[in-house]
């Protein structure tokens, strides 16, 4: 009885947040921690966490598609789990193997056209793994709902030192000019993978870190990023709901701010900048709080922007 009211509480709690959100994320990017820890409370092996993790995985692809979300980035073995015992890389190699497989062969994956995606130094890969990778993404190379990017021997710090070589490399050899260099000129050195920059980063576990992942498409401190203690078996739709609440509160909080700014540039600025500060203005207006608002309709701005004397 009092698992039925459990469910029934949980059920109408998730309805709510459901409810209240009013936008999505583009891109969530997850760090899925815990799996072991989980096993090891449950008295199981490791192996057996990491498969109860994957149904999570699984049961996360089915949220997403609900939810409209259009990329999925999952954080499923980094450069640092080179380092764990042999043992536990073979069973983690087995598992990923068995899972691009399965997801590659999915109904699910085709009838909801997941484009599959590995991004990372896959050459560093057994060769099976590999095959593994290259069959998952030939089988969805033309599919473009939704992109799901698994991160196989990945580090950000390793990604962006990947990106700098190559771009020293260019200059050295006379390929690229050094004053040519921006934002673009990284980006189209870092893995092929993701294609835009991340909205969510989320990390199950407890720990309150990013762990070197995605650092660029992060897009500076512009993710919002949600920590929760639930293992990654035990993350439920509910706390994924939690999290996209995360995500628009700093949506909101972001839109606010840079409303709250360009209103500052209008009141202060002469000639040259106005035109981009009441551009921004005008898209964010409506973030701004009421009692701005009202302060900007009593100061008519629009009307002394026309009012303006041409310059002599």
């Amino acid at each position: 009885m009092f698992a039925w009211v459990r469910q029934q509480a949980l059920s109408g709690y998730e309805r709510l947040l459901r409810w209240e959100l009013s936008g999505m994320p583009d891109h969530v990017a997850v760090i899925q921690d815990g799996n072991r820890r989980y096993a090891r409370n449950n008295g199981e092996g490791a192996t057996e966490g990491h498969r109860a993790g994957a149904e999570t995985t699984e049961a996360m692809l089915n949220w997403c598609d609900e939810f409209g979300i259009q990329e999925l980035t999952l954080y499923t073995f980094s450069t640092e789990n080179f380092d764990r015992p042999v043992n536990q890389r073979e069973a983690l190699f087995d598992l990923i193997e068995e899972k691009l497989y399965e997801f590659a062969d999915a109904d699910r994956v085709h009838e909801g056209e997941v484009r599959i995606r590995a991004i990372g130094e896959t050459q560093d890969l057994p060769g099976r793994v590999r095959t593994a990778i290259q069959y998952a993404e030939g089988r969805t190379r033309d599919y473009d709902e939704l992109q799901l990017n698994i991160a196989l021997a990945y580090g950000g710090r390793a990604e962006l030192l990947g990106a700098a070589r190559d771009v020293a490399r260019d200059v050295v050899y006379g390929d690229l000019d050094p004053e040519e260099i921006d934002a673009e000129t990284v980006e189209d050195r870092l893995y092929e993978g993701p294609s835009r920059d991340v909205d969510l980063i989320l990390r199950t576990g407890g720990a309150e870190r990013t762990s070197n992942f995605l650092p660029w498409h992060a897009n500076g401190n512009e993710a919002a990023v949600f920590f929760c203690t639930p293992y990654w078996p035990e993350f439920r739709k509910v706390d994924f709901l939690r999290a996209i609440r995360t995500y628009e509160s700093r949506e909101e909080s972001w839109r606010t701010a840079r409303a709250k700014r360009a209103l500052a540039l209008v009141r202060a600025m002469g000639s040259a900048e106005l035109e981009e500060a009441r551009s921004i203005l005008g898209r964010f207006r409506d973030a701004l709080p009421s009692s701005e608002r009202e302060r900007l309709d009593e100061e008519d701005i629009e009307a002394e922007f026309e009012a303006e004397p041409a310059a002599d």
